[in-house]
């Protein structure tokens, strides 16, 4: 029997191929519902995103979609629109493609050929920040306009504390594999053109709700795991008032909540998950009637807003006049302790200023472990080691993203079924 803790999309993808391969398992979740982050729902009619706004369309995440028979319920993008970086008080095409590369005024022609000679810089070391890393890779006008924005603001994070060794994208293995940086952008870029956004008619949500329908005799919602104790050669999870015993453990839940659990049995883990930080996000959903189209704009980090980007869900997947705010991260942690009209207020005049439209506010809500922070509590993860038969699928682990996360879980469940 494996035992499971966390029904997030990491979770649930391991359950739903465990099942498939005939290993009896059991999962434990202690929300009342499943998906975890990955969370959708309706507001004045409108489908809002309360985690990922979106994914794209790999090989295992169209594998999954199809064994669900989610096919009909695919809404897709147009993956060659574009993505904006706010920057000297205005929007500017990110350069995505050699096209726009070559003709984007978010960067000066200086700074294009500056970046063009990435592969004749010194490879990267893991005691660089990740800012240090770009600037000195790609120069300063690079990272200032185009790379901190999307590095950074993607994740809520700043580049300055974001160590190169323990970054979410893996910098210097990549770099070594390629010899350069700027290759795999390139082929990243392309990549992207041709594998299309994608999302559900029912949001992101729908498809860790369909995964829970598919191995829902497994899964047990409402039941917080309250410890891990070894017995024998396996474990027993308790809950409030049940306890399983398993021979293994997943357990796929924030650090800070794998930590506790793994207390009685390895405190040398613990002390580390504990010490993993996470940057705080509070999201708004706004409605406005523009005539935009493309993925949103992140947001310079010399621009003075406390915005860090915003996903133009209307524009991209044609959502009712939806777009999505996302605020604080590490720079401005307190801002999900202000009152909702205080965060509210910021969204809509910060979003009027960039966008030259008015908008009404359809939902606020906030999220204390919006995403890890990978700045240098990451450390904490150098030496770490689990016990035997106990197995940490997560985010803070492994790739971030959905199309990642499905992957590791039906590697996982390949695995433990031997």
């Amino acid at each position: 029997m494996i035992g499971i803790v966390g029904a997030g999309i990491t979770g649930l993808t391991t359950s739903f191929y465990l099942d498939r391969l005939g290993v009896e398992h059991v999962v434990l979740e202690a929300s009342d519902e499943p998906g975890g982050v990955v969370r959708s729902g309706r507001v004045e009619g409108r489908v809002l995103e309360y985690g990922p706004q979106r994914t794209r369309a790999t090989g295992p995440l169209l594998e999954l979609v199809e064994a669900l028979d989610l096919e009909d319920a695919l809404v897709e993008g147009d993956p060659t629109l574009p993505m904006y970086v706010y920057a000297a008080g205005r929007l500017r095409r990110a350069p995505f493609s050699v096209g726009t590369f070559l003709t984007t005024d978010l960067l000066s022609w200086r700074a294009k050929l500056r970046v063009l000679a990435e592969p004749l810089t010194a490879p990267g070391t893991p005691e660089e920040s990740a800012a240090e890393l770009f600037v000195r890779k790609f120069g300063r006008g690079a990272y200032e306009n185009f790379i901190g924005p999307l590095f950074g603001g993607i994740y809520g994070s700043d580049p300055a504390r974001m160590p190169a060794g323990h970054a979410p994208s893996p910098l210097l293995a990549l770099e070594r594999r390629s010899g350069s940086l700027l290759w795999p952008a390139i082929r990243t870029a392309l990549e992207n053109t041709r594998t299309p956004p994608i999302s559900f008619a029912e949001g992101m949500g729908q498809l860790p709700r369909a995964l829970y329908r598919a191995t829902e005799s497994a899964v047990h919602l409402g039941r917080s795991v309250r410890a891990i104790e070894e017995r024998g050669t396996g474990y027993v999870l308790r809950t409030d008032d049940d306890s399983f015993p398993v021979d293994s453990v997943v357990l796929t839940t924030p650090a800070d909540v794998t930590a506790t659990l793994l207390e009685s049995t390895d405190s040398d883990a613990a002390d580390r998950l504990r010490r993993l930080r996470y940057n705080p996000l509070a999201i708004v959903h706004l409605a406005a009637e523009t005539d935009v189209e493309g993925f949103g704009y992140q947001v310079g980090r010399t621009e003075g807003l406390r915005t860090l980007g915003v996903s133009w869900n209307a524009g991209l997947f044609d959502r009712d006049d939806v777009y999505t705010c996302f605020l604080g991260g590490m720079d401005d942690p307190l801002l999900v302790d202000a009152p909702d009209a205080t965060v509210e207020d910021v969204a809509v005049e910060e979003f009027r200023a960039v966008m030259g439209a008015d908008p009404t506010v359809l939902d606020v809500t906030t999220l204390r472990r919006g995403f890890p922070a990978w700045d240098y509590s990451w450390t904490a993860l150098e030496g770490l080691r689990t016990p035997d038969d106990v197995h940490l699928a997560t985010n803070y682990t492994g790739r971030m993203g959905i199309p990642a996360r499905v992957a590791d879980g039906k590697r996982l469940a390949s695995r433990l079924a031997g």
